[in-house]
């Protein structure tokens, strides 16, 4: 079953899914920055586009463009900032 998830005003919108292995989410984040809170260990994968990523306890700021990754430990916070509509997908594990 398909499950559409709506954030930051419908700035970023996704699909959640069972994928072969694990759970998933495919989505879209809209032009401007945001924070989000992980509940699960998440590997972000960029599909179109690029994400500029602050990941957690750093202070550096990364481009992730199509086709890379980047992983954040659950219960930790992270920062993305985009200028373009940006697709990912990303899976969620213990």
């Amino acid at each position: 079953m398909l499950t559409v998830n709506s954030y930051f005003d419908d700035n970023v919108k996704s699909i959640a899914f069972q994928g072969e292995k694990l759970p998933a989410t495919v989505g879209v984040i809209s032009q401007g920055n945001y924070t989000f809170d992980t509940s699960k260990n998440e590997v972000l994968t960029i599909v179109s586009g690029s994400l500029n990523v602050q990941l957690p306890d750093t202070k550096e700021w990364i481009t992730y463009v199509a086709g890379e990754s980047f992983e954040v430990a659950a219960k930790k916070q992270f920062h993305v900032s985009t200028t373009a509509d940006t697709a990912y997908l990303c899976t969620y594990s213990n």
